[in-house]
């Protein structure tokens, strides 16, 4: 089994430390370089689905909170206020406020609707620390988080789309659901007191589910406070379930924030808001991809895409020659030069990159570059050129096979 809390600590990934405090990892370099592939996916994949992106404070009023239901049913999940100049604000605990706020910072048209925010932004939860645990369970989170705010017949589509963004997600991380959950209300005063809206809010995601032909089950008291959510989950080495993505449906907080749209008939109507989350937080998939790959990424996300191993001392220069043009071509990758070891070794040593290109006398000779997959499939010398072009599409295409053989 592999444990991302070790494997991601000597994989140099991200660590911890007691000065910064628990559920605060920081990240490592070959640690920030997965994270940024992972955002820069997820931005691009949300701008090519039309979603527009947006930056907002971290901090928030106590007012806003209480504004938006998260004082009266979340507050023992956030952070304690902070006095400020004679008010008090708050570590956000989620970005749904910030985005209600800037959608009603503008008027709005029917024409307009639906309208996708989207930001990939931090946010804090006061978590035990007896249930703190590596990247699994943090107190700082960067959120893949988005607002869409629609009529009431755009719905479901809307939700359609977003499983539709998880499922090719989930198909470029090399990952795959464990099960999908309707995640409904339970019994208490967690949940915000409006049954003719949990009901409303309960159709249509379930109408999605039915429509999409998913397989899921209803699970009562795993809801938001203010709505019921479609939870696509994942299980880890251990058989510990949890959630990585959601689509959320929500009336509440369009009300609470008096949040309305023109019609066509040139009165004011209420929007309907659905959150939605693709990879959910950075760190959470981070550490459910390390647990799936073992720090065998998919060559899009891996830290070091391409190894390069002259045979001796003689290739250097062809060596860096190699990896300008990997550069160039936006690869990432590094040289291991013959100091540090025998071929054998080196090659062993970059087991989890997946491509090693090594450069022999021959290879020097004729800008050739034999190529061994991370798989253990060698291929016959082929020209750098064609290399490069055949693994910059693969790795453009965020594929999660490491060769398909066709020239390019």
């Amino acid at each position: 089994m592999n444990d991302h809390r070790k494997l991601g600590r000597e994989l140099g990934l991200f660590d911890t430390d007691p000065l910064i405090g628990a559920g605060l990892p920081y990240w490592l370099p070959d640690g920030a370089v997965v994270r940024h592939a992972l955002e820069e996916y997820i931005r691009t994949a949300e701008r090519k689905a039309g979603y527009r992106h947006v930056y907002s404070p971290v901090l928030g009023k106590r007012e806003l909170y209480e504004i938006s239901g998260h004082w009266s049913h979340y507050s023992d999940d956030m952070f304690p206020p902070m006095e400020l100049g004679g008010e008090q604000v708050v570590l956000r605990p989620s970005l749904c406020p910030h985005h209600a706020v800037i959608y009603r910072s503008r008027s709005h048209s029917y024409r307009e609707l639906p309208l996708r925010m989207a930001e990939l932004g931090g946010m804090y939860r006061s978590e035990l620390s007896g249930v703190l645990g590596g990247l699994t369970r943090v107190r700082a989170i960067q959120l893949n988080d988005a607002h869409i705010f629609c009529t009431l017949d755009q719905v479901a589509e809307e939700a359609q789309a977003a499983l539709e963004m998880i499922r090719r997600a989930y198909e470029a991380l090399g990952i795959s659901p464990a099960r999908y959950r309707l995640s409904l209300p339970g019994p208490g005063g967690k949940y915000v007191a409006a049954p003719e809206l949990w009901q409303r809010s309960t159709a249509l995601l379930t109408e999605v589910l039915e429509r999409s032909g998913l397989p899921y089950e209803a699970v009562e008291g795993e809801a938001a406070f203010y709505g019921p959510k479609i939870d696509v989950q994942v299980v880890d080495g251990a058989g510990r379930e949890s959630t990585l993505s959601t689509v959320q449906v929500d009336f509440h907080q369009p009300e609470r924030f008096d949040l309305h749209y023109i019609g066509a008939d040139g009165a004011k109507h209420r929007p309907v808001m659905v959150h939605r989350s693709i990879i959910g937080s950075v760190e959470r998939a981070v550490a459910h991809l390390i647990e799936e790959h073992g720090g065998a990424f998919p060559a899009w996300l891996a830290p070091t895409q391409v190894v390069i191993l002259p045979v001796s001392a003689a290739e250097l220069p062809n060596a860096v020659a190699l990896a300008e043009r990997c550069a160039h071509r936006g690869l990432r990758a590094e040289i291991a030069e013959p100091e540090r070891g025998s071929l054998g070794a080196r090659i062993r040593e970059a087991r989890l990159v997946p491509y090693q290109a090594v450069i022999g006398a021959k290879e020097a000779a004729d800008d050739l570059v034999a190529v061994r997959l991370r798989d253990g499939r060698r291929l016959d010398p082929l020209p750098v050129g064609e290399v490069l072009g055949r693994i910059g599409a693969l790795v453009g295409s965020h594929r999660t096979d490491l060769w398909d053989g066709a020239p390019r």
